[in-house]
């Protein structure tokens, strides 16, 4: 990997436009979950909303601000809208593959085993099969 590859990557990650594969069902704690595509939302809504401002008030460029909304749309919502697809359909596969999909305490929102607080994995299942209790088909 070049030095220009290599940027682009960390300014994937540091912008969190990271949208996550089937490498994540293995590693633990995963890349992307629903919280790190929360954050990736406030964090580049941020940046849109001080550029804007910036234009706005600093440059008195006012007739700039409706550039803002289609900005928005193309580097917040929809990225973020295309993370949670994927990440939902990847949940979805990873619980019909694990003895932790079917077991109350999986938290998919998460991947995170509710009842010992730690990330689940392909390799990696918590409490080895020892905690595990069905999900009930009635709502509590």
């Amino acid at each position: 990997m070049n030095k220009l590859e290599y940027f682009f990557e960390n300014l994937k990650d540091a912008l969190m436009f990271r949208e996550g594969s089937s490498a994540d069902n293995i590693l633990t704690p995963p890349v992307v979950t629903t919280g790190s595509i929360v954050w990736g939302v406030l964090l580049r809504s941020l940046i849109i909303i001080a550029i804007t401002l910036f234009l706005v008030l600093g440059l008195e460029q006012r007739e700039l601000w409706w550039a803002s909304i289609f900005i928005f749309w193309f580097v917040v919502a929809y990225p973020a809208y295309r993370q949670y697809s994927k990440y939902h359909e990847r949940i979805a596969d990873f619980s019909e593959e694990i003895l932790c999909g079917k077991c109350k305490h999986f938290v998919s929102q998460s991947q995170l085993c509710e009842l010992l607080d730690e990330h689940i994995s392909i390799d990696s299942v918590p409490c080895e099969g020892e905690s595990w209790e069905p999900k009930s088909n009635i709502t509590e």
